[in-house]
């Protein structure tokens, strides 16, 4: 039977973390203009963005409900995530 290939097939050493998951991640707020940085938890896997995105640093240009819309540059093109605080940290 061949194995499965998920989303974090092979990848799951990159995103091992010590702690787990607090309050306060859940209540981190943002400005729209705010730079940040895409930082996975991989202890709460919803809202989280693709493995090749982690490290990129971009702008919040937006929030829906309790996520956040984050627009980094890919190359020369714009993209556009909808991610939970709790996987983003703010940057300079």
């Amino acid at each position: 039977m061949k194995r499965p290939r998920g989303m974090l097939s092979k990848g799951t050493k990159k995103l091992k973390k010590a702690r787990r998951f607090t309050a306060g991640d859940f209540n981190k707020t943002f400005k729209i203009g705010d730079k940040v940085a895409i930082d996975p938890k991989p202890y709460y896997r919803s809202g989280i963005p693709h493995q090749r995105y982690r490290g990129k640093s971009g702008v919040i240009v937006g929030k829906r409900g309790g996520a956040y819309e984050v627009e980094i540059l890919d190359g020369r093109k714009r993209k556009h995530f909808i991610v939970l605080p709790l996987h983003i940290e703010k940057t300079g």
